[in-house]
């Protein structure tokens, strides 16, 4: 052994080859961080003193993957540097890349898993990459709000031309190894047994002269090979077509096109000032700062699943009761998942209409060749429905997803308790009927839990597990455990009316009514919230959830929080319900719905329903369109806020996770909550007392006010 260190050590193989392993210690996956690039550093130092050298290969002491990035835990301290320190602190890390890539014997990378981000960036280094099938190389740094800050955008374009790195590095899509071994990425794919060996061989070969090692070093130092009007088809053709896919409030993909171009015809060095420099100026944006702290957002969800399921069974076989919209969604995710699945109704026509669902659903995999017709198979004949309550014994974790009606959700969860194994856990998938409640009359609550999948089931990727006064520890475990099984992000929540999600909805669809009360027009109120980075306006959502889900949610919402979420007179959501206007699942609501080619929805105006408005319609103002944003978002931030003092859920984090995974919420804002720090709560709380006159809906609460008063954030 030449070198140990925390994340390195080198050897000297037969044949005066360098063998350098990454093995960064107590840790499970290799990351590029503060540890790992000082112990890069003094790697290099003992490189460099090394008499008669033959090449470098460098590998990976981890079995999960080569690279997995940059430890983005670091990342937010990076970006509270000024421009000019980041500047400086990125061509530092380029001065150290640039001293391996510029090595006098041939080197090759040995990629036995995923190299992604800055993991990919370091093989680039390498004269030569070699891979094993599972060998997976990508540039997501866009998703992130930044660019490719350690010569990505500099030596991807040399090595598999520009347009191929424009699409890696502005999609930030993963690349397997057939497709990295096509465009050039890859020099070779082997099995993992020979991937040593291959280095090997592939550096004899080079040092013998076969390979023109050196040739191979230069092509990444010098200007791409593309003359004027070649290079400015290609990089305005770009933009044109990353700015669509983007849109307005992602701009790292755009930078990262202007960026290669500007540095198409330097050098190295100088290129990579270039990259640098624009890297600096993403990195210091709200955007990237949000798509970060997502990301982390994202791995604590992660760290908080594993650290509760730690010694919690999965489910061998799950139940569903109800072959609704909802019921055969969970069927089809548990059976897509592995999870075989029983279906349960009281009628044969919702069971074949539960089968139906399912197997579009699996045609569609099937169609875009991401599943056999015999996969498919296999899924459908998982899924076993039955009229019968006896065939649920077979189960151990049975998911009630009924009728939105507490008294017709008590007598089946009672009648199924008595059937079914003590062991076995019960769920309800209900979106805003307390779980201590329905849990009154049941013999073990202990074996109890709500969990909330949200529409569509296959498509949004949050479950809300709730914990109800009894619920056990246990339950819990199996639940967040069950979400797993079925690819599911879950997030415990303590219970409440609307739990975490709805709760802080309906507050943002009372005022979105309150809105229409004062004659402002619906469409373009979705508009204006749509160009705000919502999915859909409120009455867009409104009409895909079903106005007549709305009206009777809202009712539960009101009972449950008066002071804030009750109306003093009929709403126009009333008025929608009481014309049979109940959205999507009628084709009318606020818009009419027309089918197209596709099977999809698609809406129009309907001058009729600007007659209904108008019987709700008191008031006519005029309202910018940043009054419409704050009268919309500031009921939802202090929403947000009350969840989290009323410990609904732990952490900042768990709220805006969930409304990013359960509503769509703008993931460049981040969260009600990161959207009120970046905001700053001292301005919030001034615009809310514009609109007390509105009612409670819009007034802080002591614990905003403390946080407004002493310039504190929640983050």
């Amino acid at each position: 052994m030449l070198y140990q260190g925390p994340a390195f050590r080198l050897e000297r193989l037969e044949g005066n080859i360098l063998h350098a392993i990454f093995d960064l210690q107590n840790q499970s996956t290799n990351v590029l961080g503060a540890t790992s690039l000082g112990d890069f550093a003094e790697l290099l130092k003992v490189i460099k003193a090394q008499k008669d050298v033959k090449g470098l290969m460098l590998s990976s002491g981890k079995p999960s993957g080569f690279i997995f990035g940059a430890d983005i835990t670091e990342f937010l301290g990076h970006f509270k540097k000024s421009k000019e320190e980041m500047y400086t602190w990125l061509l530092s890390i380029d001065e150290l890349f640039n001293a391996y890539e510029d090595l006098p014997f041939p080197t090759v990378a040995l990629i036995n898993g995923f190299a992604l981000g800055g993991g990919c960036e370091l093989p680039l280094l390498f004269d030569y990459r070699l891979g094993t099938n599972a060998a997976t190389m990508g540039l997501p740094e866009t998703k992130l709000g930044i660019i490719p800050g350690w010569g990505g955008t500099v030596r991807l374009p040399r090595l598999i031309g520009a347009d191929f790195a424009i699409e890696w590095i502005t999609s930030g899509k993963y690349n397997k190894a057939d497709e990295c071994l096509k465009l050039g990425a890859l020099d070779g794919v082997v099995a993992d047994a020979d991937l040593l060996k291959a280095g090997i061989n592939l550096i004899e070969r080079a040092a013998r002269g076969d390979l023109d090692w050196k040739a191979r070093k230069n092509e990444k130092k010098t200007p791409l090979h593309l003359d004027k009007v070649e290079g400015m088809m290609s990089f305005e053709g770009a933009k044109g077509m990353v700015a669509g896919i983007a849109g307005p409030h992602y701009p790292a993909p755009i930078k990262a096109v202007e960026t290669i171009q500007k540095h198409s015809r330097l050098n190295r060095d100088e290129a990579l000032k270039i990259e640098a420099e624009t890297f600096a100026e993403c990195a210091k944006t709200k955007v990237a700062e949000c798509l970060v702290q997502v990301f982390l957002g994202d791995q604590y969800l992660k760290k908080e699943s594993k650290q509760i399921t730690k010694d919690a069974p999965n489910t061998k076989r799950g139940a569903v009761l109800g072959a609704g919209i909802m019921g055969g969604g969970i069927a089809y995710q548990s059976a897509s998942k592995g999870v075989p699945v029983l279906m349960k109704d009281i009628k044969f026509e919702q069971l074949e209409l539960g089968m139906g669902e399912a197997t579009k659903l699996l045609n569609k995999l099937v169609e875009k060749k991401k599943m056999s017709p015999v996969q498919m198979a296999g899924v459908v004949a998982s899924i076993t429905p039955t009229l019968s309550y006896a065939d649920l014994k077979t189960a151990n974790f049975i998911v009630e997803a009924v009728v939105e009606n507490e008294k017709v959700k008590k007598a089946v969860l009672g009648e199924v308790e008595g059937l079914v194994d003590a062991d076995t856990i019960l769920a309800s998938n209900t979106s805003t009927i307390s779980i201590t409640s329905l849990a009154r009359d049941l013999k073990r609550p202990d074996k109890f839990c709500g969990m909330h999948f949200f529409n569509p089931v296959h498509v949004m990727p949050l479950v809300e597990i709730i914990r109800g006064e009894k619920t056990s520890e246990e339950t819990i475990a199996r639940a967040v455990a069950y979400a797993n099984q079925m690819g599911k992000t879950p997030i415990v929540v303590n219970d409440c009316a609307g739990f975490l999600v709805n709760r802080i909805l309906f507050p943002y669809f009372k005022g979105f009514v309150h809105l229409i009360e004062d004659g402002v027009d619906f469409a373009r109120i979705d508009k204006v919230m749509e160009k705000f980075g919502w999915p859909m306006g409120p009455a867009y959502l409104l009409d895909v959830v079903g106005i007549d889900t709305g009206v009777h949610a809202s009712k539960i919402m009101a009972e449950a929080f008066p002071d804030r979420m009750s109306y003093a007179k009929k709403t126009i959501l009333e008025v929608m319900y009481e014309n049979k206007r109940f959205g999507q699942k009628n084709s009318k609501g606020f818009y009419e719905y027309e089918v197209d080619k596709k099977g999809k929805p698609q809406k129009k105006l309907n001058p009729e329903v600007y007659e209904l408005i108008k019987l709700a319609a008191t008031n006519k103002i005029e309202i910018s369109d940043e009054e419409i944003v704050m009268r919309m978002m500031l009921p939802m931030i202090i929403e947000a806020s009350r969840c989290l003092e009323d410990k609904i859920v732990k952490t900042p984090v768990e709220v805006d996770m969930g409304l990013l995974l359960g509503l769509g919420f703008p993931p460049f804002r981040a969260g009600a909550l990161k959207y009120a720090d970046t905001i700053g709560l001292a301005q919030l709380e001034t615009e809310s007392k514009k609109y007390h006159k509105i009612g409670a809906l819009y007034e802080f609460t002591p614990f905003m006010k403390g946080l407004s008063a002493n310039n504190k954030t929640y983050y």
